[in-house]
Parts: C-alpha cells; sequence; structure tokens
C-alpha cells in the first residue's frame, strides 16, 4: 500500500488515479496522518448484462464511445420524441 501527501495527490491526481485504476490502493497524509484512503471500486453490476452480451457475441463493442443509430427514428407526426419515450415507459 503506497502513501501519498495531499499536495502530491491535488499536483498529480491523473497520475495517482491510474495507479488505482491498475489495482493500487492510496493512503492519503496531511501532516504525516493518514487521513483516507482511495482504492479501486469492483466493476458496477448494472453493466454486467451489457459484457454477457458482447461475450454472447449478441453485441459489438470496440472500446469507444457509442456514435448513436445510423438510422433516424421516426415519431408519428406532430409528436415529440420526448412524448413517445414517456408514453413508452408508462
Amino acid at each position: 500500500m503506497d502513501t501519498v501527501g495531499i499536495r502530491e495527490l491535488k499536483a498529480h491526481l491523473s497520475r495517482h488515479l491510474k495507479r488505482v485504476r491498475a489495482g493500487r490502493r492510496l493512503l492519503v497524509t496531511e501532516r504525516g496522518r493518514t487521513i483516507a484512503s482511495i482504492q479501486p471500486v469492483e466493476a458496477p453490476v448494472a453493466i454486467e448484462w451489457a459484457h454477457a452480451l458482447v461475450e454472447g457475441g449478441l453485441a459489438h463493442w470496440a472500446g469507444g464511445k457509442p456514435t448513436g443509430a445510423t438510422r433516424r427514428v421516426t415519431v408519428a407526426a406532430g409528436r415529440s420524441v420526448s412524448a413517445a419515450v414517456l408514453e413508452d415507459r408508462g
């Protein structure tokens, strides 16, 4: 487990968070006293279904951000998309 002072953490936050992403746990110190710890979190359960789709060959992900639909979504004349979404949720 590594320790890092507040001043160093503020100055190089991205570098230290990269270490945490790699699995390291950091203890944050202030004047030599430990005041906090930063550690990696486990992957949220909410996206496991998406990983299962990719692993099952039912979806494809290249690792980038979504670009959106290639086809335009049409809605009945005079209705907004938000109204259609609200109706679908109801």
